[in-house]
């Protein structure tokens, strides 16, 4: 079940809710938490049912696990934090990676038997790095244990589980043991209602849009064919743009649904293509992910506390592994190697100004907005990889869009948006467009949302949105989202808009990572 299906919005989502209020009327909040249990587990089971039986195992094992880490001796708790890790990374690489091991030792002539097909499970990536942080903060002694109904929960609770954000029990378990549903305010609903509209939109509307430049230029080169400079670029540009209101329509949607219960999920995306630099834009895109891999692997390798070397080292190996827990292919690889070797990059740069007196200059207002574009185009190539179905692929793409300027292969986007809501927009504003006119529209308004408005958790900052725990303040806009007339009517306004957009249901992208 997608958050872009109208069986989600319109039955399973309120079902939920009424539900979830009906029972809050009980003196207690266990009724509600079991109900969010059930909930999610009808969610879960709607793709495919055959799986509730692998994650409510995962969820078993790793809650007798903590407890037993809990209650371990010290000289013991290594061991059995090693069994826990262990059995959830063997998880994750039989439904993950078994396809690519094989594939890699077929290639090379050690592997001759059939390669399995496996599906992979919805969310696994997600709620096994939720749950091996669990069983390292057990085994550090700061988290204490909880019932099994609220760790269930915590795993299994549905706004987050398909696709993140990646929820801490630090910041879900006291949630559950507060849930205030008998007194929930209206503000919460009309700040989930306002997440939801606009996490949609993003998605259905811009994302799906976006898509109609990016999907052509990637099949083209695909299937071998010669691209435009124009169309690589459009189609580099395009994706950057799609997978950033895929993605975080998908975490705003999430963190709606999660208010209309009265619980606060945390932030995911602040503005990621405002960043000027790799370091920062880290910092801002997919935060939980990044937050996981700070915590519970760059940190644990050393960090930057022996040295620039090891620091570079270690950057190296967690973007490695933080791309290969993308997705099983070497494009992915690749991908967190480059981000690896523009997180060295940058370290040296800054390393550098500050020997040399430098970062005063560089730090002028002048540059900013070229340091802006160089990030995002730098962010973009490497997306392109991310995308791509093999290396020739992603290589013809950027080869055209960056390295070798030309103009006379055939352009490959002229119908893009024949029957797509775009056009529908600017017929009905009196412009005819024809050729590119609507793609390079629908661009700039991406950039434009993208680098000159607030973001949702930033009109929204009066009414304590989300849950930050480690992150930087949440700078309050100009303009601040009220509980108002004119703000219901915006949120209208973008869900009518979404909803009359769903011609088609698109999965997200990380839909099953």
């Amino acid at each position: 079940m997608l958050f872009n299906s109208l069986e989600y919005l319109f039955l399973f989502l309120p079902v939920s809710v009424a539900v979830f209020l009906v029972l809050s009327r009980s003196s207690t909040t266990e009724k509600q938490i079991y109900w969010l249990v059930l909930a999610s587990l009808f969610f879960y089971a709607s793709w495919k049912p055959v799986y509730l039986l692998l994650i409510v195992a995962s969820i078993l094992v790793n809650f007798l696990l903590g407890r037993k880490l809990a209650r371990e001796a010290p000289e013991r708790i290594r061991g059995w934090l090693t069994v826990g890790i262990c059995f959830n990374l063997g998880l994750l690489g039989y439904f993950k990676y078994t396809g690519f091991f094989l594939d890699g030792l077929n290639s090379l002539g050690i592997w001759l038997i059939p390669i399995p097909e496996i599906t992979l499970p919805l969310a696994i990536s997600f709620f096994t790095f939720q749950q091996i942080a669990y069983l390292v903060d057990v085994s550090r002694g700061d988290c204490r244990e909880y019932q099994f109904h609220h760790y269930a929960l915590f795993v299994l609770f549905f706004p987050q589980l398909i696709a993140g954000p990646i929820v801490h029990h630090k910041e879900m378990m006291p949630q559950f043991d507060r849930l205030r549903a008998s007194n929930l305010l209206p503000t919460d609903f009309a700040v989930g209602t306002t997440f939801i509209a606009v996490g949609l939109f993003k998605k259905v509307v811009m994302a799906d849009s976006l898509a109609l430049i990016a999907d052509p230029v990637f099949n083209v080169a695909a299937d071998g064919g010669q691209l435009n400079s124009v169309d690589a670029l459009l189609g580099t540009y395009a994706f950057s743009l799609q997978i950033y209101f895929d993605f975080s329509g998908y975490s705003d949607i999430a963190i709606g649904s999660a208010r209309l219960f009265g619980i606060r999920l945390p932030e995911n995306f602040r503005s990621p293509y405002k960043s000027r630099s790799i370091i920062e834009i880290w910092q801002r895109w997919h935060m939980t992910l990044s937050r996981f891999l700070r915590d519970y692997l760059y940190f644990p390798l050393g960090g930057n506390r022996q040295g620039s070397l090891k620091r570079y080292r270690n950057l190296m190996i967690t973007m490695l592994l933080g791309g290969l827990w993308h997705g099983a292919a070497w494009t992915f690889v690749i991908w967190g190697g480059l981000h690896g070797l523009y997180l060295c990059v940058n370290h040296a740069w800054r390393n550098a100004i500050e020997r040399t007196g430098l970062q005063r200059l560089f730090g002028h207002a002048a540059f900013q907005p070229g340091f802006i574009f160089l990030t995002f185009t730098a962010w973009s190539i490497a997306l392109v990889v991310f995308r791509a179905t093999d290396t020739p692929t992603a290589w013809s793409i950027i080869q055209a869009g960056f390295v070798e300027f030309s103009t006379t292969a055939p352009m490959m986007l002229g119908a893009t948006f024949e029957s797509a809501f775009i056009r529908q927009v600017l017929l009905t504003a009196g412009w005819n467009p024809s050729d590119y006119t609507e793609i390079y529209a629908l661009m700039a308004a991406g950039l434009g949302i993208c680098w000159l408005l607030p973001n949702v958790q930033e009109l929204l900052i009066d009414y304590d949105p989300v849950a930050i725990a480690d992150n930087a303040p949440i700078t309050p806009p100009a303009i601040r989202w009220q509980p108002s007339l004119r703000f219901a009517l915006l949120s209208a306004v973008l869900l009518s808009a979404s909803v009359l957009s769903l011609t088609t249901v698109s999965r997200f992208i990380y839909f099953q990572f």
